[in-house]
């Protein structure tokens, strides 16, 4: 079956790209992001944050600086302050209930580093892809489908966090493994506190210290390095969520895995738990110190029928080796002509430590998003 469009007015046709497009994520919470990593600035606009909420712009400036480029040896050595400029929906420190507007500005592009890219296709990054579909791309930095991006989502996450506090709900994300060094046990099993304390964001001193060396010695190689990010967040009321098409894991599922990079998600047991007999993973019943009901065990990670049961949600995220390497490589020019291609400029060897923000990110606008969702069903 083909579809005739040539019946759709202009209008229609704009409407739909829009649409298709997607720069918007979210319900009633809800950010729309603009921007390209070597354009004049990253951005974005926040609508449906509740008013009155006291702005604290040192922690949002303080959240920036943890997903910034050039914070350690670690990460790419682009330099950029990332500096945060609301426009609107902030008045004498509180939010108002209008949109915020908000831009951070670029300040540090080497685009001619990515001029031998012009024409050629990066292995396994969006350039193909972007275009195939727009029949036009960005080869500096890779336009939209830089990382840089996720600066929107940080912002926005931060707000969300600020609102989170209000109802008790916190989050916390740490990386677990880098390559084949993997965190044993669970969050419970260590210190998250201590997660900021080295440059992998890791909570565990010993590990993280194994982790470095990796990613030190793969940056040397020219190459690249994937792992994993575990999330658990903690205060979550009963009842976030919708039975159907609107279950939570699967909103945290399509937050994370819209984050560049990420190639797969997982809650509560998760796969290790396909190889289990339901005796041994359902979660029993009990009543609580205060007369409540509550779970023994919380091997469905704090969701239920889609819905949120009150213990703590924890999921993990992983994430593959980025995409541009700094050695040789091959590939096909525009035309399909065989060539190398050798990436130059600043590129990060492992996301983990710089993407730990980001997921906490996505995670509280998905969270407070549901939870003004869930108010909604009880007006």
């Amino acid at each position: 079956m083909t579809i005739d469009n040539s019946c759709l007015g202009k209008r229609t046709k704009e409407t739909i790209r829009q649409l298709i497009m997607r720069n918007s994520y979210g319900h009633l919470f809800k950010l729309t992001s603009f921007g390209e990593s070597h354009g004049e600035a990253i951005g974005g606009v926040i609508d449906g944050m509740p008013a009155g909420i006291s702005v604290d712009m040192e922690f949002i400036q303080s959240e920036l600086d943890r997903r910034r480029p050039g914070q350690s040896r670690l990460t790419t050595a682009r330099k950029e302050s990332d500096k945060v400029e609301l426009l609107s929906g902030v008045f004498e420190g509180k939010t108002t209930g209008q949109p915020i507007g908000f831009i951070v500005h670029n300040e540090n592009q080497h685009s001619n580093d990515y001029e031998n890219m012009r024409d050629v296709f990066r292995p396994s990054h969006a350039d193909f892809t972007y275009w195939q579909k727009y029949g036009i791309r960005d080869h500096r930095g890779g336009g939209r489908s830089s990382a840089r991006e996720t600066i929107s989502r940080v912002v926005a996450g931060a707000f969300a966090k600020l609102a989170l506090r209000q109802f008790g709900i916190t989050i916390q994300a740490y990386t677990q493994q880098v390559g084949g060094i993997c965190l044993e046990g669970t969050y419970e099993d260590y210190d998250l506190s201590q997660t900021e304390e080295n440059e992998v964001r890791c909570p565990d001193p010993e590990t993280a210290e194994r982790m470095a060396s990796l990613i030190s010695e793969v940056k040397a190689q020219g190459d690249t390095i994937g792992g994993v990010i575990a999330c658990v967040v903690k205060g979550c009321p009963v009842g976030l969520g919708e039975p159907a098409f609107g279950k939570l894991h699967a909103e945290l599922a399509h937050a994370m895995l819209s984050i560049n990079a990420a190639k797969g998600f997982e809650y509560g047991m998760g796969f290790a738990g396909a190889a289990q007999r339901g005796s041994e993973q359902n979660d029993i019943f009990i009543q609580d110190e205060d007369g409540g009901i509550t779970t023994r065990t919380n091997h469905s990670g704090g969701i239920q029928g889609g819905i949120s049961n009150g213990q703590d949600i924890y999921f993990r995220v992983a994430f593959k080796p980025v995409a541009t390497l700094l050695r040789e490589q091959q590939t096909v020019t525009i035309e399909g002509e065989p060539t190398t291609l050798q990436a130059r400029g600043r590129h990060d060897a492992c996301v983990l430590p710089r993407a730990v923000p980001v997921v906490e990110a996505m995670a509280a606008i998905t969270l407070l998003d549901n939870y003004l969702l869930n108010k909604t069903t009880h007006l």
